[in-house]
């Protein structure tokens, strides 16, 4: 598909976009560009590679800007995302693109947007927007179940949440990378180095930098929430722990002086006293019904219980 940036994106044939009246956008398929490159006249030092993705990244060739975008699936972070490159001079952009990922979101911004002043600068601003515009939602998504769960692990009705804790973790660390390379990108775009773009309108770059940046800080304000949330949990593990080795504890506190008794009186020697008296077998039931007692009065006394 090929466009031209008008007031809004004008969609034309391959003839306008060799001698464009305005700045284009296109997009063209790996078999494509390597039929088509040359007639775009970019002079690419460095080749996009479109088979080998895995970041988002600009590369500054003598006379052009090359590079590539991987795109999180924001409904399975951890589990891959939308891949292609692209090549860019102050003629325009060109994504090369096998599975329609960049057209798809160059037909949202056609679709939403229009342009008083269009240029290369402002095309490029809404198409970085599109990328991360439901971004805030999902963090904030990701904000209320950690407040959930970690309610849920201080009253201790929660004690399987660790799992899904690490797993938030990892998506959070996944898009905080991916933010941290739009940035980087941005801002290769806002340093200007080949003149590409007009001075005034690279404050386009500078918005949505600043976007950005402000999506990466809440990524890591969430990355440390979910750390919290994990050393609470271990806290309550420890806890419990000890709760468990206190009653085990009071338990063979309370069974020794019992395990004495019955071991003493167990040895039957001939001149035992106590085999012979009647009340002998009363009494060791009495004493032992007092020691109990007397131990649980104790440990309840100094608040071990």
């Amino acid at each position: 598909m090929y466009y031209l940036i008008e007031e809004t994106l004008t969609e034309v044939g391959f003839e306008q976009i060799t001698n464009p009246s305005a700045q284009y956008v296109a997009t063209l398929t790996p078999d494509e560009w390597e039929a088509k490159k040359d007639s775009f006249d970019m002079g690419i030092d460095i080749e996009p590679d479109f088979r080998n993705i895995h970041s988002t990244k600009a590369e500054v060739n003598y006379d052009s800007l090359t590079g590539t975008f991987f795109i999180p699936d924001r409904s399975n972070i951890s589990g891959g995302g939308e891949k292609f490159a692209f090549a860019l001079d102050e003629k325009g952009i060109v994504f090369i693109d096998g599975s329609g990922a960049a057209e798809r979101v160059i037909s949202e911004v056609r679709r939403t947007k229009k342009w008083r002043l269009p240029s290369l600068e402002r095309f490029l601003y809404d198409f970085l927007e599109q990328l991360v515009k439901s971004d805030r939602d999902l963090l904030e998504r990701y904000e209320q179940e950690l407040d959930k769960t970690e309610l849920a692990v201080i009253n201790g009705e929660q004690e399987d949440s660790q799992e899904r804790v690490n797993e938030i973790r990892g998506e959070i660390r996944d898009l905080r990378i991916h933010y941290d390379q739009l940035l980087d990108f941005s801002q290769e775009l806002e340093e200007n180095e080949n003149n590409f773009f007009k001075h005034d309108n690279l404050r386009y770059f500078r918005l949505i930098s600043n976007r950005i940046e402000r999506l990466r800080d809440t990524t890591i304000a969430l990355g440390d929430h979910a750390m919290q949330i994990r050393d609470i949990y271990k806290s309550y593990l420890d806890i419990k722990q000890n709760r468990i080795m206190t009653v085990l504890t009071i338990v063979t506190t309370v069974f020794m002086p019992l395990t004495l008794i019955a071991g003493w009186y167990g040895m039957n020697f001939k001149y035992m006293p106590e085999l012979e008296t009647e009340w002998g077998y009363p009494v060791v039931i009495i004493a032992s019904v007092l020691i109990v007692a007397g131990s649980l009065l104790f440990f309840k006394k100094k608040k071990w219980l």
